[in-house]
């Protein structure tokens, strides 16, 4: 993975640069809705045909976006780290011995995306999923809250968890979600096998469709008063249990 130097560009010829260059460096670019001329629906035709997210939004969102720098009604959001592709990922299967996954599903919160990285840096996953649209960028607050793991990960970005997460199954892999509502504690799975382990976000946990492509549904059990843990600490409990299943 690469690091860019920004995580917002803005102007026209600053973004028509990064898509021109690294496409897949871009999280989505967002128009001011009255951008209606030829230039720029130009350059919006061939961010979708790239496929790159790109929404029509007012003004005072892209201005709010962009701080204290001219943006021309136009900026793009960029990873800071940019993200391997479904077929990088699949290129290296093999590379696998006991596949160990981690699946990051809607956590918003870039400190929680990056304490998640830390974790999964810290039980030495073979990869993280995160879903194209539904996550945190990978920004330098993620980068920095994960403390170097970033650099040492296999990020994958993936446009449709809901068929990858199919594709993981049929290459043996077990997916286990997390649900507070489970009546499954975490510990009553068997780990030992190759695992994908599936984490929701912060307020809704995980959505209808990836919640219904788990083999498991888990809980880890609460004692006291507090109902749930914070995203990051039930991804670190989960996979550190895989790793002391596995003896490692």
């Amino acid at each position: 993975m690469t690091a860019t130097e920004e995580n917002v560009v803005c102007g026209f010829h600053a973004v028509d640069a990064v898509l021109t260059k690294e496409p897949r460096a871009i999280r989505r670019i967002l128009v001011i809705s009255e951008r209606r001329d030829q230039r720029m629906q130009s350059l919006v035709q061939r961010a979708r045909e790239l496929g790159v997210r790109v929404d029509s939004t007012d003004r005072r969102v892209v201005t709010r976006i962009a701080g204290d720098k001219a943006h021309q009604g136009i900026v793009a959001e960029c990873h800071a780290v940019l993200p391997s592709t479904e077929l990088d990922f699949e290129a290296r299967w093999s590379t696998f011995t006991q596949p160990l996954i981690l699946v990051v599903d809607g956590v918003t919160d870039p400190r929680n995306l990056g304490a998640c990285m830390r974790s999964a840096g810290a039980a030495d996953v073979d990869a993280v999923l995160i879903p194209k649209r539904s996550n945190a960028p990978l920004s330098n607050v993620v980068r920095k809250t994960a403390s170097g793991a970033l650099e040492d990960l296999l990020i994958v970005q993936v446009s449709n968890l809901a068929r990858r997460l199919d594709w993981l199954r049929e290459m043996g892999v077990w997916i286990v979600g997390t649900d507070v509502e489970s009546i499954h504690a975490y510990t009553d799975v068997d780990y030992r096998d190759p695992v994908a382990i599936v984490v929701g976000g912060e307020q809704r946990g995980l959505r209808r469709l990836t919640r219904e492509k788990c083999d498991h549904l888990v809980t880890i059990p609460m004692r006291g008063r507090v109902s749930s843990l914070n995203v990051s600490v039930a991804t670190g409990i989960l996979l550190f249990e895989c790793l002391r299943q596995r003896g490692t």
